[in-house]
């Protein structure tokens, strides 16, 4: 149940208002049709994997161990390695949010202290870095953070590619089953990385985020 509560993408974070660019994506005509969403889609779970991934797990391992200033570093690292200005405030805005909702729903003295030092600006407050704290404060554990980590990533751009670009929700829903297949082998992938291994190149991705971020043909915030 919790971590369905955790995933569900009717969570009151503002995940519903970002697209991770796909406007874009689709009116430079990358993304057409079920086969180039696929295609976009595991690119961006892939980014997002070997960078937000590795910041939720550090930050994860950091909470069960008790040791704050590893999510800080979390929180830090899963910043640094974002380019657009859209995408830092898509993290900052959603972490905050996350950490306020755990809050008022179970307390725990790092999430507390985490706020307040996103207040006084000691810390930007990033999505992953909550995610991590969140989860092994709940009791999920790493294997299920990042099986959710997938699933909102990606449920998160065919989402809005519904109201972009030509495909069903049968098309969104088959991407999103085949996702499921390898979620394990991408667990596997970065369960022994450190915060050193994280991995941001995806450069074609950065161009469609800046192009957006001064674009006009948006319906989202990034």
């Amino acid at each position: 149940m919790r971590l369905v509560q955790l995933t569900d993408s009717t969570l009151p974070i503002g995940a519903f208002s970002f697209s991770n660019g796909l406007e874009t994506a689709a009116a430079e005509g990358l993304v057409h049709d079920a086969a180039t969403l696929e295609e976009y889609v595991r690119d961006i779970v892939r980014q997002a994997l070997h960078t937000d991934g590795i910041a939720a797990l550090h930050a994860h391992r950091s909470q069960t161990a008790q040791r704050y200033r590893g999510i800080l570093e979390a929180d830090r690292c899963a910043l640094i390695c974002k380019m657009s200005d859209e995408v830092r405030l898509m993290t900052c805005r959603m972490g905050k949010k996350l950490g306020e909702l755990s809050l008022r729903i179970l307390e725990r003295q790092n999430v507390r202290l985490w706020l307040l030092d996103i207040e006084a600006s000691r810390t930007p407050g990033t999505y992953p870095a909550a995610q991590g704290m969140i989860f092994a404060a709940w009791g999920i554990d790493e294997r299920q953070l990042i099986a959710s980590h997938i699933y909102g990533v990606a449920n998160m751009v065919l989402g809005a590619a519904l109201r972009c670009i030509r495909v069903s929700h049968y098309d969104t829903q088959r991407i999103l089953f085949r996702l499921g297949d390898d979620a394990g082998r991408m667990y596997d992938s970065i369960c022994d990385c450190t915060t050193d291994d994280i991995c941001a190149f995806t450069p074609q991705i950065d161009i469609l985020a800046s192009l957006h971020e001064k674009g006009t043909q948006r319906m989202f915030m990034n």
